[in-house]
């Protein structure tokens, strides 16, 4: 059974770029992605409270993503940085979610979906800025990320190969990795996870 999945694109080094040349906002911005991760796992909770198979690893993430919310957070107050006064939208996930089934079977299916792919690309994002930072205390944070999202991107996979037959699922898995190649070469390049 294979959990993990492959990017159809790589993350450019123009949005490697961006990131490095303004820190402090993707700093902020990824602050705000942990706590709308950390919701995402809680929302599920709360949608789909009869999925008790699935419901301890939920909790379980969504307490993880709140705690790299902190972390995140810790680094910025080092630094003098605010959070932002809101959350902005996120135009790369609000793409994924419009093309999202609308029936409740097939949406709960495409979401734990778009959740694996989300952390996915956040794993391959966290090692880039891993490997392109030269503090030690960062680089060694962004790695332990790195690792975490990874973790996250295959856990979704095995919570909806729990729930739906297994070609179904990677069928519908290798569709949503198309789409998402799409988006993000449509993506304004920005200092931001997304």
């Amino acid at each position: 059974m294979k959990l993990n999945l492959d990017l159809a694109v790589p993350s450019s080094q123009e949005w490697l770029d961006a990131v490095m040349s303004d820190f402090n906002a993707f700093l902020q911005d990824h602050a705000d992605c942990e706590r709308k991760a950390s919701a995402m796992a809680m929302s599920f909770v709360a949608k789909y409270p009869d999925r008790i198979e699935i419901l301890p690893e939920l909790i379980e993430t969504g307490i993880e993503e709140l705690e790299h919310f902190q972390q995140v957070y810790e680094l910025m107050e080092e630094r003098g940085i605010r959070l932002q006064h809101s959350i902005g939208k996120d135009p790369y996930l609000d793409a994924l979610l419009k093309l999202c089934h609308s029936g409740r079977q097939e949406r709960f299916m495409d979401r734990l979906l778009i959740a694996s792919i989300v952390e996915t690309r956040g794993a391959e994002r966290f090692k880039m800025v891993a490997e392109a930072l030269n503090e030690e205390k960062l680089k060694k944070f962004y790695k332990t990320l790195w690792v975490s999202e990874a973790k996250h991107g295959h856990i979704f996979v095995k919570m909806a190969l729990q729930y739906f037959e297994k070609e179904k699922v990677y069928k519908r898995l290798e569709w949503w990795v198309e789409q998402e190649s799409k988006i993000l070469e449509a993506l304004e390049i920005r200092p931001a996870l997304h």
